[in-house]
C-alpha cells in the first residue's frame, strides 16, 4: 500500500511539541531561556528556517504570544502529535520537541525531501546507531492508526509511529545522520551530529546547551 498523493495547498506543516510536564527541569521547558530567548522561540525559528509554517502542539502554559497553539487532551506527546495532524490539511507534518535547540534546519529539510521521494509514512533520524524519536516527518494518512494506538494506551510516540506504519503497510524510514554528513547533505558549522539531539531536560542540560550554542550558529 503506497501513501496517497499529498493534498493540494501547503504540502507540509511544522509543529513544536511543547506539552511535556518538565518535571526534571522544575519549570516549563518551553519558557526556559537559552541565549536570552525561550526554547519555544528557538524551535519555532528552526521550523521557519526550514520553510515551514509553524504551530505549537500542546502547552503547559500560555504560549499564544509566540505562535498558534493546537490544544490537546494532555495525554502525552502522542496526544499532541495526533491533535496536530488533525489540525492540518498538509500531507506531511514535521515534528520537533521543544527541548532540542541544537538541531540544524538542513536535517529537517532532508528528512522531508526523503519522505516525499520515498513515499514514506514516517522518517526519523539515527545517530550512533540509535534511532531518535524527534525530529520526525509524519504523513497525515497515519492519523487514524495513531489515534487507535492512543486509545489503546500506547502513548509512546516512537512505538506508536512504527506500529501505525506496520498496520498500514507503509514505509518507516530511519536515516543515519553520520551518512548524511559524510556525503555532504546535512551540515552544522561546529557541532558533531551527536550534539544535535541534546535534550534540554534538566538545568545541567541547559548549561551544556548554552555552552555549545555559544560557539555555534545554525545553518540551512
Amino acid at each position: 500500500m503506497s501513501v496517497p498523493p499529498l493534498p493540494t495547498g501547503d504540502q507540509a506543516a511544522g509543529f513544536v511539541l511543547a506539552g511535556g510536564r518538565s518535571s526534571r527541569m522544575g519549570a516549563d521547558k518551553a519558557r526556559v531561556e537559552l541565549q536570552g530567548e525561550p526554547l519555544i522561540v528557538h524551535m519555532l525559528r528552526l521550523l521557519d528556517e526550514a520553510g515551514l509554517t509553524a504551530a505549537i502542539a500542546g502547552a503547559q502554559s500560555d504560549l499564544r504570544s509566540h505562535g498558534p497553539v493546537v490544544e490537546d487532551a494532555g495525554v502525552g506527546p502522542l496526544g499532541g502529535l495526533c491533535a496536530a495532524l488533525a489540525s492540518t490539511q498538509a500531507g506531511y507534518a514535521v515534528f520537533v520537541s521543544v527541548d532540542m535547540p541544537l538541531l540544524p534546519a538542513s536535517l529537517l529539510l532532508l528528512m522531508l525531501e526523503d519522505a516525499r521521494l520515498t513515499e514514506a509514512a514516517v522518517v526519523v533520524a539515527s545517530v550512533h546507531g540509535f534511532a531518535e524519536t524527534f525530529p520526525a516527518v509524519v504523513n497525515r494518512v497515519l492519523l487514524p492508526a495513531l489515534q487507535a494506538e492512543l486509545e489503546k494506551g500506547n502513548d509512546g510516540c516512537f512505538g506508536a509511529l512504527r506500529t501505525a506504519a506496520e498496520t498500514m503497510n507503509v514505509p518507516f524510514r530511519v536515516l543515519p545522520v553520520e551518512n548524511l554528513v559524510q556525503c555532504g547533505r546535512v551540515s552544522h558549522p561546529t557541532l558533531a551530529p551527536g550534539f544535535w539531539f541534546l535534550n534540554v531536560n534538566t538545568p545541567g542540560d541547559l548549561a551544556r546547551a548554552e555552552s555549545l550554542a555559544a560557539t555555534a550558529h545554525r545553518v540551512i
